[in-house]
């Protein structure tokens, strides 16, 4: 049953949201236009805010989801934490469209949102506070992912906890390390 609660979890963060809005909404291919991402920053610069906005809730969602799915199956701690972890590798890894998705950021915050609900609540102000100053959700991105293991540990959560606060931001920061990597060294059209 575990592993069925992880894999599900991998499937739910697999739902490219981005491509569905893409094509419904607009008839446009997120993979193709912009930096090619299929996250919620590409999806607000080239579909619209509207869109953008709603692709981040519902990619965060998916993340939310998948825990609170492992937590209603009353898995154990390991198990509600791979499942966050398997919906962010979903969303960045999606088998639906060739393993190629998004960052993981949107995602990566509603797992984070649903298993450290108060150490987020706490990076929520300055992150929103950071995204309107600068208008860039990798800013405001640090602003929440940064703090977090800090404000962790100060609320008194477990190590495995701290742990997690750190080990599934830095997924984001390699998928993006990679993605930048992968589009700096393919030649364009």
């Amino acid at each position: 049953m575990p592993w069925l609660i992880v894999l599900l979890a991998y499937f739910l963060g697999s739902v490219p949201t981005a491509y569905i809005a893409g094509r419904t909404l607009k008839g446009i291919d997120i993979r193709h236009i912009g930096d090619g991402n299929m996250g919620a920053a590409n999806a607000y610069r080239q579909l619209g805010p509207r869109v953008g906005v709603m692709v981040g809730i519902v990619d965060a969602a998916k993340g939310a989801l998948a825990v609170l799915i492992a937590q209603a199956a009353d898995a154990p701690q390991a198990v509600v934490l791979l499942a966050g972890a398997a919906a962010v590798f979903g969303h960045n890894w999606p088998i639906f469209l060739g393993f190629r998705g998004g960052r993981g950021e949107s995602t990566t915050i509603g797992v984070l949102l649903a298993v450290l609900t108060i150490p987020m609540l706490i990076v929520a102000a300055p992150a929103i506070l950071a995204h309107f100053i600068f208008r860039d959700t990798t800013k405001a991105a640090a602003f929440i992912f940064v703090p977090l293991p800090l404000v962790c540990w100060l609320v008194g959560l477990s190590g495995v906890l701290i742990v997690y606060s750190i080990a599934l931001p830095c997924l984001v920061g390699f998928t993006h390390f990679l993605r930048t990597r992968w589009l700096a060294a393919t030649p364009g059209p």
